[in-house]
């Protein structure tokens, strides 16, 4: 083992040295090696392996290192899976897939309309079950069409309904302990009891009849919170119980979901709309306004104060009582007392134009000392007899 200590230990030729004393030491032990001493001999290769690595990068400081496996922890940032589930945030791979996503952000006035819809919905729905109800408003995303019908718990009632100005259509999902709630609630149920809730059966027509009724109800206070901003009438389409029937869009179809809590005392439930974005489409620029009736730098009071000056503006008018075509020889040939002749005579009507546009016709004649035109006809009904005119010469 007489090497340089300038020259860097060849790895290989170590661990054959080290193979050939091992070998050695079983020869000579009758085949049983001491373990000590192959610990030994393994802790000295090591050792000199590491030598001879820390001698390599003193020589070349510019060679790469051996590349670091990365923990659990790092792949899950990688990934995108460490986000904090109170925040909601998405990073990593996992933002990049869902960036294609919408957010409802950008359609600031969907909360106004919802916090309108949430206090129509409390006074409704108080009146329609005699109970006292209130509604909450939970949140409002922007959710794939396809991964919102695999969410969702299973027995719920799913009501598809249309937008009938919109042309497209719209889900309203009903969880089964809403559903419970209400139908309690609507045959009697005392207070202060919670709900029976029956696992493992399909639901009765009653209680399809009684959450159909209730599915109105929305419906109709969703109206009024559209009217304001654009009126629109939502019928109500059919109830499904499968969410392979209640199908309204493509699975990656972006939509805006609205989770709403309807609490009666110790019952309630949840209750969440869903509008894809191909429904919103129509009034999509109204939804970017960042408050009812936003003008976009629009002044109501500047426009009024300039219709009125308009109005009193003095314009210029021209008579033209005819017209000719004149080649520019005969133009430049002309001479002091030349005659021009027109096609007028004293009885045709003349234009009056301004800036150059016809805005009048009628016949001139003489008012006191002055000249006069009476109006006879508008620039678009001059339009129209002139026209005509084209039209009968050409066929002449």
């Amino acid at each position: 083992m007489a090497e340089d200590d300038d020259e860097p230990v060849d790895d290989d030729a170590l661990a054959a040295e080290w193979a050939a004393m091992a070998g050695d030491g079983d020869d000579g032990d009758e085949g049983s090696a001491d373990p000590d001493d192959q610990d030994a001999m393994a802790a000295e290769w090591e050792a000199m392996a590491s030598e001879g690595a820390a001698e390599d990068g003193d020589e070349d400081m510019d060679s790469p290192s051996p590349g670091r496996v990365l923990d659990q922890d790092e792949i899950d940032s990688l990934l995108g899976f460490d986000g904090d589930s109170d925040t909601g945030e998405t990073t990593g791979i996992h933002a990049l897939i869902n960036s294609a996503l919408v957010s409802y952000e950008r359609l600031p006035m969907m909360d106004i309309i919802f916090d309108r819809m949430v206090r129509m919905m409390s006074t409704s729905l108080r009146n329609f079950t005699s109970d006292n109800i209130e509604v909450s408003l939970d949140n409002i995303t922007s959710v794939r069409f396809g991964d919102y019908l695999n969410s969702i718990p299973l027995p719920a009632m799913l009501a598809v309904f249309r937008a009938e100005e919109w042309d497209n259509y719209g889900l309203i999902t009903v969880d089964s302990s809403l559903i419970y709630s209400i139908v309690d609630v609507l045959l009697g149920g005392r207070r202060g009891t919670a709900a029976m809730r029956i696992e493992g059966r399909p639901y009765t027509t009653i209680e399809q009849t009684l959450v159909e009724r209730m599915i109105s109800v929305v419906l109709k206070d969703m109206c009024g919170a559209f009217e304001p901003l654009s009126p629109v009438n939502f019928t109500f389409d059919r109830l499904e119980t499968n969410p392979r029937f209640a199908t309204i869009a493509r699975p990656p179809n972006a939509s805006v979901l609205i989770k709403l809590r309807v609490d009666m005392e110790d019952r309630g439930g949840r209750l969440e709309i869903l509008f894809p974005y191909a429904t919103l489409e129509p009034i999509r620029e109204l939804l970017l306004q960042r408050f009812m009736g936003e003008k976009f730098g629009r002044d109501t009071i500047w426009e009024t104060h300039l219709a009125t000056e308009l109005w009193q503006a003095d314009v210029d008018l021209q008579a033209i009582i005819d017209e000719t075509s004149m080649s520019l020889r005969d133009v430049m040939n002309l001479q002091v007392g030349q005659t021009i002749l027109f096609n007028k005579t004293p009885g045709d009507e003349i234009v009056l134009k301004c800036g150059g546009v016809p805005m009048v016709s009628g016949a001139m004649g003489r008012a006191g000392q002055h000249v006069a035109v009476q109006v006879r006809r508008t620039a678009e009904r001059l339009q129209v007899v002139q026209d005509a005119a084209r039209q009968q010469e050409g066929q002449g």
